[in-house]
């Protein structure tokens, strides 16, 4: 006798992977979630440094679709086998450095690693036709589940309706009736759906999932692989990228700048690997400097960080320098004027 049937789910956060979930949950089948950790995500990094409106609670999005749910979520790092995809896209970038259909592609690909792996039948993704210029385009929706090796286990229940049937609706495992036709950018939909169902609180983010799609974000990683002349980063690298205020004076070093507390106690943690400046006499940022400087680099690094403290109308502000395994020096500097900093080191 075949047991009860099993899928693995793609959970990103967002509302539609959760919708998906449910559609299939509801017809009887046993779902467990995948979250792949790239480095990238917005989910659980600034979310968690930043002050947030009272009704807009810190939490990872992912934990709590699973946790309304009522399956497991497996969170899986991923973020060496991404890099290649990042740096290298078969299928190019979309608008900014986001390479979305061989990031899908690869997500998918992993989902049939594990669905294989742990003896599950088929994969669930909250994909709709048409909503993503660059991954989710009709055409190029076959192009996912050939490259990725899913082939026809690879379930997209939200437009299921406007796609072939796939193997659990061909096998009878799925009622192809009671998924989803929808299409295009327009989430009403999925708002409807989600009110009949009864879910509140979801997570809608405007840009997606990932950095990479933010055109700031993709700016700093170009800047940042400028400066180093090859394509390449670490863990920190990408993750800093998501933090402070960023200018980059001269291609030798830049100056991340704390923007609040949160950002500021994150920086603390970057102290013992970086150069950092810290305004003595008066409120101001934790700043961090990333490169090489001499002595006059140094003077002018400690002019921009005082304009962005309490005392940037001051003609005396004392900034400490401090670089790993060294004693802090104290530059005696006069903040910068807001003019006087070109709109060009601004990252």
């Amino acid at each position: 006798m075949i047991g009860k049937r099993k899928a693995v789910s793609l959970i990103s956060g967002g509302l539609d992977s959760m919708l998906a979930t449910k559609i299939i949950l509801d017809q009887g089948i046993h779902v467990e979630g995948l979250n792949f950790f790239t480095g990238f995500c917005v989910e659980g990094h600034t979310h968690t440094l930043r002050k947030r409106p009272p009704d807009k609670p810190k939490r990872n999005n992912a934990l709590w679709v699973a946790e309304q749910l009522g399956i497991k979520l497996h969170i899986i790092d991923i973020v060496e086998e991404y890099k290649n995809i990042v740096i290298n896209p078969k299928h190019g970038y979309g608008a900014f450095l986001n390479p979305c259909l061989d990031c899908k592609i690869f997500m998918v690909r992993k989902a049939k690693e594990w669905m294989l792996s742990h003896h599950f039948d088929f994969i669930i993704t909250g994909e709709v036709v048409g909503q993503r210029p660059k991954s989710s385009r009709k055409q190029v929706m076959p192009i996912v589940a050939k490259e990725s090796g899913a082939d026809d286990t690879l379930l997209r229940p939200l437009s299921a309706k406007n796609l072939p049937a796939t193997l659990p609706e061909r096998e009878g495992w799925i009622d192809r009736q009671k998924l989803c036709d929808f299409s295009g950018r327009n989430r009403k939909p999925q708002i409807k759906l989600a009110e009949t169902l009864k879910f509140s609180n979801f997570a809608q983010p405007a840009g997606g999932c990932c950095f990479l799609t933010n055109e700031t974000y993709s700016n700093k990683l170009q800047d940042l692989w400028h400066a180093r002349n090859k394509r390449e980063y670490e863990l920190d690298d990408i993750l800093l990228l998501k933090v402070g205020r960023h200018l980059r004076p001269n291609k030798n070093f830049k100056l991340i700048i704390g923007r609040e507390e949160g950002e500021n106690n994150y920086l603390e943690g970057y102290c013992q690997q970086f150069t950092h400046l810290r305004i003595l006499n008066y409120t101001g940022p934790l700043t961090l400097l990333d490169g090489v400087f001499n002595a006059e680099e140094a003077h002018l690094a400690a002019r921009i960080v005082a304009r962005y403290c309490h005392g940037r109308a001051s003609e005396r502000v004392e900034v400490q320098i401090q670089s790993p395994n060294e004693d802090p020096r104290i530059l005696h500097v006069t903040p910068f004027s807001p003019d006087e900093i070109p709109s060009e080191w601004l990252i």
